[in-house]
């Protein structure tokens, strides 16, 4: 089995990973060709028609931090291009729960309202509806951490954290491992289409998330302050549910961010 993977950042490579374990045979691409993968620009429908066939197409390319525009070309018509280079092929986009812009701490699954309130969250549903009318999968994904890399987890131990207002707003997080490991569950099952939001199972208030975080590494707890309104991912309070993914048989390894806590430095940042 040959698995074409767009995009291979920090994510990208734990795929690639996965797949290979798995037994198949992984091309990437990204954007500058480096780290032994192809070089490609998924919003160039010429540079699309020229890469190689694939039973199943991972399309979890980063924006670059860019905003609207960057968004349109690499994710709207970056999943259009692969639709129409490759019609047939399962194709599997990477998202966000971004999407999701309530505020009211409600439990939202995959069929509750996704109303972004920003452009680049309006675009992202647009790239979806791609690929959801050409039969494919999407995954929307909560705030990705792992190995060396957890805004949180760095912040509460050099001492920037803080807590907004009463500490109540609920964090979503997925183990990059865990979203890798879905990601290859969904390719291995050709009846499974549509929207699966890709979380842990333990949405964490942040008061409850650095209260574990004191606990497990016997620091106090960051000062309180205002929300943060300018986050790029959009000021939401809510709880993404998993149930469907679990319910095809995927588990995470992490059900909570506190559960990975320890392993995530292999060397304590210094403070």
């Amino acid at each position: 089995m040959k698995l074409l993977l767009i995009g291979h950042g920090y994510l990208g490579q734990a795929i690639t990973r996965e797949f290979r374990a798995g037994g198949w045979e992984v091309t990437a691409v990204s954007l500058s060709g480096g780290g032994g993968s192809l070089a490609c620009d998924v919003g160039s429908p010429e540079d699309v028609k020229r890469l190689p066939p694939a039973d199943f197409i991972v399309h979890c390319a980063a924006s670059g931090r860019g905003g609207e525009e960057a968004y349109r070309h690499v994710y709207v018509e970056g999943c259009r291009n692969l639709t129409d280079a490759f019609p047939g092929t399962p194709l599997l986009f990477t998202s966000s729960t971004s999407v999701y812009a309530q505020v009211d701490g409600s439990v939202v699954t995959e069929e509750s309202e996704a109303s972004p309130d920003r452009g680049t969250g309006r675009l992202l549903l647009e790239a979806e509806a791609v690929i959801l009318a050409a039969g494919g999968i999407v995954t929307r994904l909560s705030g990705i951490y792992g190995p060396d890399r957890s805004v949180i987890l760095r912040k509460f131990l050099s001492g920037e954290a803080m807590i907004e207002e009463d500490g109540g707003r609920f964090l979503n997080q997925i183990h990059r491992d865990d979203a890798a490991r879905a990601i290859f569950h969904l390719a291995g099952a050709e009846s499974r289409r549509g929207i699966f939001n890709l979380s842990d199972s333990t949405p964490l208030t942040q008061l409850e998330c650095y209260t574990g975080l004191g606990r497990i590494f016997s620091k106090p707890l960051p000062p309180s302050g205002p929300r943060d309104l300018n986050r790029k991912r959009g000021w939401t309070h809510k709880q993404v549910g998993n149930a469907r993914l679990r319910a095809t048989g995927w588990q995470p390894l992490f059900p909570s961010f506190l559960d990975a806590a320890p392993t995530l430095f292999p060397v304590k940042p210094p403070l």
